[in-house]
C-alpha cells in the first residue's frame, strides 16, 4: 500500500482477516519471529484483567518515566486516535512509524492472515525495538491465555480485577475468567493480584504454573482508605515492606495504583515518595472517571461498560456529590449486561438520554434500552438518533448544579469527547474576543 494514509492502512487491516476477533498465539508469534521481535530484549511488565488495566498502566508509566527509564507501552481499545495505543517516552508514536511497521509486518507475513489487533501487537513490538525502549508495559487486550500480548514472556504480570464480561470468549463464571487472565503467567516470574477477592482458581493455577512470588492485594501488599486519602504497604521482599505516605482520593482506584507500584518494585525499581507523588498526580488515563467542568456545568466520562466497574464509578461519584441533579447519557455494546448496569445505575441517575450509535453494528439499540428502563421503573427518557443529538439534548436540560455522567462503553465517550472539546474551544474563543 504505497503511500497510504494511516488511517487507509487501518481500514484495510479491519477486512484483511475473515475474522474481527481470532484469539490464538500460533499465527502472530510466527511472524514475530519472522521479524526477530522475540525474545524480547527489554524487562516486561504485562497487565491483564477485567477492569482497572488503563488504570494499573498510566500510573506503571508515569512513575517509570519519572525514574528515568524510556518506557514502550501498548494498550488498547483507543478513544479518538489508533496512536494512542502505541507509546514511547511518554508521548504518542507518530502516523508515519506505525505506517512504516505496517509496512514491514505485511511484507514478513507472507500468506499469513492477521486480525487487526494482532498487526497493531506485532507493531508496538516493532516501534519499541527501532527505539530502544527500555522497559515495556503491555495491556491484554482480551484475556490473556489466548490474547496476542501473550507471545511476550513479561518479568512482572499484574491481573486486576475479575469480573463477567466477554463471556463468549472467556466463560460464564469468574472462575473461567480468572483461568483466561492466568494465561500471562510465566514459571518463576512474580504475579501481583489487584483483586480483593480472587476466584480461587486463580491461585491454583499461579501454583501450578510455578509464577512465583504471588502478590495478593490484602496479603502481601494492602491499601485503606480513609476519608479522601488513601495510603498503602509494598512488600519488598521475605520480612521487609514499604509504607507509602497518604495519597488524595482521585479519580484512580488505590488498588490499581498500589499493584502498579508493586509492579515497578518487583521489577527492581527504586522510586522515591517525590517521584511517587508525582506519578500519582500526572496519571489521568482518558474517559477513565475524567471529570470536566465547562460553562458552570460538570460532565464525568466514564468507560465502564460493565456492571462491576459502573458499581466502582458511582462509588466515585457519591464520594464527590454535585449540587443538582444527576443526568446519565448511556449507550452500550449489545453484547454487554446492560439489565445489570442499568439496575445499579437507576436509583442514582434523574433523566437518562440514550444514543444509538450508527455505524457500529456492535451497539445496542437506544430504542431497546429504553424498554430495558421502563421496565425497571424509570421516568424520563430520551432517545436519540446518535451521541451529538442525545449529548446537546441533555446540555438543554442541565442546570448550572447539574451533572452529567457519559458512560457505557469506550464508543460512546469517544463520541462525546470531541464535543467537549468544541465547547472548550468556542468559550475560550468567545472570552478572547470580548
Amino acid at each position: 500500500m504505497a503511500d497510504a494514509s494511516l488511517a487507509q492502512w487501518l481500514e484495510r487491516l479491519e477486512s484483511l482477516h475473515p475474522k474481527s476477533m481470532d484469539l490464538g498465539l500460533e499465527r502472530v508469534a510466527s511472524v514475530a519471529r519472522t521479524l526477530s521481535l522475540l525474545p524480547v530484549a527489554a524487562p516486561v511488565i504485562t497487565v491483564a484483567g477485567t477492569n482497572g488495566k488503563g488504570s494499573v498502566v498510566a500510573v506503571l508509566e508515569a512513575l517509570l518515566e519519572r525514574c528515568g527509564r524510556t518506557t514502550g507501552v501498548y494498550t488498547s481499545p483507543h478513544l479518538l486516535r489508533f496512536n494512542e495505543r502505541i507509546r514511547v517516552g511518554g508521548s504518542e508514536v507518530g502516523d508515519a512509524e506505525i505506517i512504516s511497521a505496517f509496512e514491514t509486518i505485511d511484507a514478513a507475513r507472507g500468506d499469513t492472515s492477521l486480525t487487526y489487533f494482532e498487526f497493531a501487537t506485532l507493531a508496538a513490538l516493532l516501534v519499541f525495538a527501532a527505539r530502544k525502549a527500555d522497559v515495556l508495559v503491555l495491556e491484554v487486550g482480551l484475556g490473556g491465555r489466548l490474547d496476542a500480548v501473550n507471545i511476550v514472556d513479561p518479568q512482572v504480570a499484574v491481573i486486576t480485577a475479575i469480573d463477567l464480561d466477554h463471556q463468549a470468549w472467556l466463560g460464564e463464571t469468574r472462575e473461567a475468567i480468572a483461568l483466561e487472565k492466568a494465561g500471562i503467567l510465566r514459571r518463576d516470574r512474580p504475579v501481583v493480584i489487584a483483586d480483593p477477592a480472587p476466584p480461587p482458581a486463580l491461585a491454583a493455577r499461579a501454583a501450578e504454573v510455578g509464577a512465583s512470588p504471588v502478590l495478593q492485594l490484602g496479603e502481601a501488599f494492602s491499601v485503606e482508605t480513609s476519608g479522601q486519602s488513601w495510603c498503602g504497604t509494598l512488600w519488598l521482599g521475605p520480612g521487609e515492606d514499604r509504607r507509602l505516605p497518604p495519597q488524595p482520593v482521585g479519580p484512580l482506584l488505590p488498588a490499581n495504583i498500589c499493584a502498579a507500584l508493586q509492579a515497578v518494585v518487583l521489577l527492581g525499581q527504586t522510586f522515591s515518595d517525590e517521584q511517587l507523588q508525582g506519578a500519582t498526580g500526572a496519571a489521568h488515563p482518558r474517559g477513565r472517571r475524567e471529570l470536566v467542568r465547562e460553562n458552570g456545568r460538570e460532565y464525568l466520562l466514564d468507560v465502564a461498560h460493565n456492571p462491576a466497574a459502573v458499581d466502582k464509578m458511582l462509588e466515585y461519584i457519591h464520594s464527590k456529590p454535585c449540587k443538582g441533579r444527576t443526568i446519565g447519557l448511556f449507550s452500550a455494546m449489545a453484547d454487554k449486561d446492560i439489565p445489570g448496569m442499568l439496575r445499579l445505575a437507576a436509583g442514582h441517575i434523574e433523566a437518562w438520554f440514550l444514543a444509538d450509535q450508527p455505524g457500529n453494528g456492535r451497539a445496542a439499540r437506544a430504542a431497546d434500552i429504553a424498554a430495558m428502563l421502563r421496565e425497571q421503573g424509570q421516568g424520563m427518557i430520551s432517545v436519540s438518533k446518535n451521541l451529538r443529538q442525545a449529548f446537546r439534548r441533555a446540555q438543554g436540560l442541565m442546570g448550572p448544579d447539574d451533572r452529567l455522567l457519559v458512560f457505557g462503553s469506550f464508543s460512546t465517550v469517544a463520541g462525546v469527547l470531541p464535543l467537549l472539546e468544541k465547547d472548550r474551544r468556542r468559550s475560550s474563543a468567545s472570552v478572547l474576543s470580548r
